[in-house]
C-alpha cells in the first residue's frame, strides 16, 4: 500500500515501523472473512482492512475524529486477521500505534475516561480487586444483573502450593485479576508442575504485566509496569529459572512482545528480550513433559475454548486439546474454534453489547456437543463465558489438578 506519512507522523517514535506495516498490506480483504466485528456489523470500517485505512489516513495528516476512535475501539485485538493475512501484516502493532495517535488527538468523554482509569487502577491493585470481588459476592442478591454477571459463580480459595523442592525451577506470573476471579488456578498449576518435577519460585513483588494499561490509553504506564515486572523476576532469572510461565494467555502474548516494545530502552532492551525468550504458556511447559505417567481418569465431557491470544498471538492452537487427550480426557468437537468470545481483556466492559453477542455465539458453538464443562486457558475468556450463567467454565489446569488429586498413584 502506497503511504506518505505527514511531517508530524514522521516524528513519532514508531514512524518507520508504522510505514513498513502499512506498505505490507495489499488491501486484499481476506482479513474481513475472519474478523468477528466485521461479521457482526458488516461495516468495512469495522474490519481490519478498513481500520488500516483509517490509521493510514491519520498518519498521512487527515484529522482523527470520534468516529475514527470508535472504529478502532471496536477492534478486539484478537489477531485472527493476522492468522488469515497472506501478506503477514503486523496488524496489532499498527493498531497500537494508530490508537495512541488517535487518543492523543481525540479526548474521550468523561464517563469513558473514568471507566478506563478505574480499570487501570484495579489492575494495579490485585489485593483490592480480590476484596471487591469478595464484597460483590456477599451482596450479589442486590446487584444489577450486568454487574452480577461479572462475578465468578464459584471461586474456591487457593489450595496450598507445594514447597520449592526440585532442581528444575520456573517463575509464574500471578496476574492482576486472576487471583480474585479464579484464585486456585495458579496453585493448581504449581501442583501439576510439581508432579512433573518442576518447582515454582515465588516472586511476590511481580504484579500486573502492563497489558491493561497499554491497551487502555496509557502505553507508557504499561511499559513502566513491564519494567517493574522484569526487575522483580530478574534475580530468579539470573539464578537459573528455566521459564516464565503464564496461565493466562492474554498476559503471555503481551510478555512475548516485551523485547519488541522495549528494544529502544537502553536499560531494559536486553533484559526484555531475555524475558520474552523465557516466556512460556503453561501448556508449552506441560506438553514437553512425559504427562502420560499422570494419566487422569474423568467421566466428564469437556469442550475447550481456545483463547484468541493462545491460537493467534502465541500460535498454540490445538496444544491444550492435545495435552488433555494425552492425559485421558474426552473432548467434544467445537465448531468455529478460531472465533473470539468477546472478552478481549477489558473489551467486555468497554464494548458490552458486542461482547455479549460474541459470547452467546461462542457458547452456542461450545455447547453443541453437550459438554459437562467448558475449559479455557485465559482468565478473561473464562470469566466472560461463565458470566452467561450457562455451562460452567473453568481453567483447564484446575480440572487436571482435581483429576490428579483423585489418582491413587499420586495421593
Amino acid at each position: 500500500m502506497q503511504t506518505t506519512l505527514s511531517e508530524a507522523a514522521k516524528r513519532l517514535a514508531r514512524a518507520e515501523e508504522a510505514e513498513s506495516i502499512l506498505r505490507t498490506c495489499v488491501h486484499c480483504g481476506f482479513c474481513n472473512a475472519t474478523c468477528p466485528t466485521y461479521q457482526l456489523l458488516g461495516d468495512e470500517l469495522d474490519g481490519p482492512r478498513g481500520r488500516i485505512y483509517l490509521i493510514k489516513q491519520v498518519l498521512e495528516g487527515h484529522p482523527a475524529t470520534a468516529r475514527t476512535q470508535l472504529h478502532l475501539d471496536r477492534c478486539l485485538s484478537c489477531r485472527n486477521c493476522e492468522t488469515t493475512c497472506p501478506s503477514g501484516v503486523d496488524y496489532h502493532n499498527l493498531l497500537d500505534i494508530g490508537r495512541a495517535v488517535v487518543d492523543q488527538a481525540v479526548p474521550r468523554p468523561p464517563l469513558q475516561r473514568a471507566l478506563r482509569s478505574g480499570l487501570r487502577q484495579l489492575a494495579a491493585r490485585p489485593a483490592t480487586f480480590s476484596h471487591l470481588v469478595q464484597l460483590g459476592r456477599s451482596v450479589d442478591a442486590v446487584l444489577p444483573a450486568a454487574l452480577k454477571a461479572k462475578l465468578p459463580r464459584s471461586a474456591p480459595g487457593a489450595s496450598p502450593r507445594p514447597p520449592v523442592r526440585h532442581a528444575r525451577r520456573v517463575l509464574l506470573l500471578e496476574g492482576c485479576v486472576q487471583p480474585g476471579l479464579s484464585p486456585n488456578t495458579n496453585a493448581a498449576a504449581a501442583r501439576v508442575l510439581d508432579h512433573l518435577g518442576i518447582s515454582v519460585v515465588p516472586a511476590p513483588e511481580a504484579g500486573c504485566c502492563g497489558a491493561v494499561d497499554y491497551h487502555l490509553d496509557a502505553q507508557q504506564a504499561g511499559l513502566e509496569r513491564a519494567r517493574r515486572l522484569i526487575d522483580a523476576w530478574w534475580p530468579a532469572i539470573e539464578s537459573g529459572a528455566e521459564a516464565i510461565v503464564q496461565t493466562a494467555s492474554g498476559c503471555g502474548a503481551f510478555i512475548k512482545d516485551y523485547g519488541k516494545l522495549l528494544h529502544h530502552d537502553r536499560g531494559y532492551a536486553l533484559k526484555a528480550r531475555r524475558v520474552s525468550e523465557l516466556a512460556r504458556d503453561l501448556v508449552q511447559v506441560i506438553d514437553a513433559e512425559p504427562v502420560e505417567r499422570l494419566v487422569c481418569h474423568s467421566d466428564q465431557l469437556l469442550a475447550f475454548h481456545c483463547p484468541c491470544t493462545l491460537q493467534h498471538a502465541l500460535k498454540l492452537g490445538g496444544a491444550v486439546e492435545s495435552v488433555l487427550k494425552r492425559l485421558g480426557f474426552t473432548l467434544s468437537a467445537v465448531a468455529d474454534g478460531h472465533l473470539c468470545c468477546g472478552s478481549a481483556g477489558t473489551y467486555s466492559l468497554t464494548q458490552p453489547a458486542l461482547a455479549r453477542q460474541l459470547r452467546d455465539n461462542r457458547l452456542d458453538a461450545l455447547e453443541r456437543g453437550h459438554p459437562d464443562l467448558i475449559v479455557s486457558a485465559n482468565i478473561g475468556c473464562q470469566a466472560h463465558l461463565d458470566g452467561a450463567g450457562r455451562t460452567p467454565v473453568r481453567h483447564w489446569i484446575e480440572v487436571v489438578d482435581e483429576a490428579l488429586a483423585k489418582s491413587p498413584s499420586l495421593t
